[in-house]
């Protein structure tokens, strides 16, 4: 066999361990389950994730999610604990605790702790008979997993086992608050994330900078007007002043000919253009744009219109 048949190989041999190991997770997902989410959902505190080693990596990512989606919560390692940082531990919060085997020594001073101040304790552990899942509050069990690790050594597949726990407990938290886009936003202000997050109405053009005709005026204006505002396009509205239709530089090409200043707008616009709500999520709007092939996209309140966006505008904010 040739190293890269070898490296495949090994690859699809590790997935194949991880995926089998994951579908007996739909036994973890019981009554212990709902009552830690539902005991978390409640909590005045905030949730203190610990562990050690690999662990402590997925109980960092943990604490991180948990927090970015609502639910307040420290990592607190372990060891560090044991010299001084059981004192950020108060007695409304609530502590997760992740080891697989159950039986990591120092996790005994924060379980001491927990039993001492009477703070709740959730265990996240494949093992039933162990210290830690015989001293929590509520213990999550997973079936024990082999690892991914051909010696059956490096925490591999049960710290992916971990990381789904973890990340079921948040979308379950995040659901049952009512977490939407626009909390995700609030503390996601920063980086790309942030930046799909904003709402169109936050970049759009307003007032006189929209580009706009009526049905009956005449496209030597319109054009005139749609030239001026500088958007490649410009909205026709009715008596009501709601957009009925839209016209490009598409529509001039398709319909240049001798009588077309003499027309009307209502004659050479597109009818039904695609239309932005003032909430819609730049994110969304870009996916519209992309889809559709169209460079503007005007922002509406049930038709009447509120603003424009331009693709440069996203790209420039996204960028």
């Amino acid at each position: 066999m040739n190293r890269k048949n070898k490296i495949l190989r090994s690859a699809k041999k590790a997935f194949a361990n991880e995926l089998s190991s994951i579908k007996t997770l739909s036994s973890t997902f019981n009554n212990n389950f709902y009552k830690a989410v539902e005991l978390i959902y409640n909590l005045k505190g905030r949730v203190i994730v610990t562990g050690v080693g690999k662990s402590a990596h997925v109980g960092k990512k943990l604490s991180a999610t948990l927090t970015s989606t609502g639910t307040p919560s420290y990592f607190v390692h372990a060891t560090e604990a044991s010299h001084g940082d059981l004192g950020s531990i108060q007695k409304n919060d609530c502590v997760i605790a992740l080891s697989n085997s159950g039986e990591t020594s120092e996790l005994n001073d924060i379980i001491h702790f927990t039993k001492r101040y009477n703070i709740n304790l959730i265990s996240i552990t494949s093992n039933a008979k162990s210290t830690l899942h015989k001293n929590a509050f509520i213990g999550i069990l997973y079936k024990k997993p082999l690892e991914a690790c051909p010696l059956n050594l490096a925490p591999t597949t049960s710290t992916t086992i971990a990381m789904i726990i973890g990340d079921c407990l948040a979308v379950a938290l995040l659901e049952l608050r009512g977490f939407q886009s626009a909390h995700f936003k609030n503390i996601h202000p920063g980086g790309n994330l942030g930046k799909d997050l904003k709402t169109v109405s936050e970049i759009m053009h307003i007032k006189k900078s929209i580009p706009i005709a009526k049905l009956n005026d005449k496209m030597s204006n319109t054009l005139i007007t749609m030239t001026k505002k500088s958007f490649g396009c410009i909205g026709v509205v009715d008596k009501n002043n709601k957009i009925v239709g839209i016209i490009t530089d598409g529509d001039l090409r398709r319909n240049l000919n001798s009588k077309f200043f003499d027309k009307k707008a209502s004659e050479i616009m597109t009818k039904n253009p695609t239309l932005a709500d003032k909430k819609m999520l730049i994110g969304e709007a870009i996916n519209i744009m992309n889809n559709k092939k169209i460079t503007s996209l005007f922002v509406c309140a049930k038709k009447k219109p509120l603003g424009i966006i331009h693709i440069h505008d996203l790209l420039r904010l996204t960028s």
